[in-house]
């Protein structure tokens, strides 16, 4: 008899243990995602969010979790919700935040936690200089060294001798007035004026004022999304006639329909997916970037398509090819996994996305190239690819 209960009790310890196993194998991979859907930078934060609602719910046979929060762009509350959503709700990976600042913001998380993190902002400073921390860092803008490139040699061909610079006042600004003063050195053009405006200000007329005394060949606004219309609308009610450029912050509809008609004629650089059907067929982005905006505009309507959403479906794409990698080395919700996925995007070949193709290493956690990029005009109050 002791022998037989000996033999149950045996019996339901392995049975107990088969199933804890069995159903840690099953568990779902929990992506957390925060995003700046309200606030100053909705306009590329919405398109984020909806975006996340067309990736996969399964990958690999694993039911993939998306968790989404707003931080309604505020770096505070983007660290709260890496932290909730990495001792809470144990996620994976994060992907976030849609700004600059909040993303830098949220790094230090990322690395306490051990949680790959995807950020969807454009700044070199996210995954640069490679550290311990950054290690864990990855993202899917074009970095602002590769855009600042294409306006100088732009400005260039086009006989500007000098410009003009004005910024947000915070982590965007500063990194594009950085990488934009090499691009501009090399290109033999000179920056008159260095302002700055906050991305919820009513008003930049000082600074427009400063600006038009210079009278430079042209002026670059390196903002993003609807408060980047602001110094361009004023320039133009003062009566500036020369070159306008804009950075790839810009690029979505909600910013065409907030300046309107004072953006005729205006420059910049952007993703391919902002052009994607006026692309030539041996484009190699083409492909993957139609297949982005069709999924999208078949969800959200004709002419929808962001380009900021494209980072957002760049990450889920990034993911959907490290998760089969990592689940051979890991279970969901373990450092293990957390590790195997870090290691898989660090390692992401020739994956094309919506906007270029990506090829991460240990010393490159963006993976663009010069095919992530096209010159892009505003005319007739749409994008227009540029011939020139």
């Amino acid at each position: 008899m002791k022998s037989a209960l000996r033999w149950m009790s045996a019996a339901l310890v392995a049975t107990g243990v088969s199933a804890a196993w069995s159903g840690h194998a099953f568990a779902d991979v929990k992506i957390g995602v925060t995003v700046s859907a309200t606030g100053p930078a909705a306009s590329l934060g919405i398109p984020e969010k909806n975006t996340i609602a067309l990736l996969p719910k399964e990958v690999a046979g694993q039911k993939i979790d998306y968790i989404v929060l707003d931080d309604a762009t505020d770096s505070t509350q983007a660290v709260k919700n890496a932290r909730r959503l990495t001792s809470e709700d144990h996620v994976d990976a994060l992907i976030g935040s849609t700004v600059v600042p909040n993303s830098l913001a949220m790094i230090d998380v990322a690395a306490e936690s051990t949680t790959p993190m995807i950020s969807m902002a454009a700044a070199a400073s996210i995954v640069e200089p490679m550290d311990a921390k950054r290690a864990w860092v990855f993202k899917t803008p074009q970095n602002d060294i590769l855009m600042a490139t294409a306006i100088a040699q732009h400005m260039s061909n086009h006989g500007v001798k000098t410009v003009a610079f004005i910024g947000f006042a915070d982590a965007y600004g500063e990194s594009w007035f950085k990488e934009f003063g090499k691009a501009a050195d090399l290109a033999k053009i000179r920056i008159v004026a260095n302002e700055r405006f906050a991305r919820n200000d009513a008003s930049v007329t000082g600074q427009v004022l400063k600006i038009m005394s210079q009278n430079p060949d042209a002026v670059l606004i390196a903002g993003a999304g609807t408060p980047a219309a602001l110094p361009q609308k004023t320039l133009k009610e003062r009566g500036y006639k020369g070159k306008y450029y804009q950075t790839h912050g810009v690029a979505n509809n909600d910013f065409l329909r907030v300046c309107g008609k004072d953006c005729e004629g205006t420059y910049l650089p952007a993703g391919p997916l902002l052009v994607a059907d006026q692309l030539p067929d041996s484009n190699p982005v083409k492909k993957s970037a139609l297949a982005y905006k069709r999924a999208y505009e078949a969800a959200y309507g004709a002419g929808s398509v962001s380009t900021f959403g494209g980072h957002a479906w760049d990450a889920g794409l990034l993911l959907q090819r490290a998760i089969p990698l990592a689940l051979k080395k890991g279970q969901p919700g373990t450092p293990a996994f957390r590790e195997a996925l870090r290691a898989a995007l660090e390692n992401t070949k020739d994956m094309p996305a919506s906007h270029g193709i990506f090829n991460m290493s240990a010393n490159d956690h963006a993976g663009l190239d010069q095919r992530a990029r096209v010159m892009v005009e505003i005319a007739g109050g749409k994008w227009k690819l540029s011939g020139d």
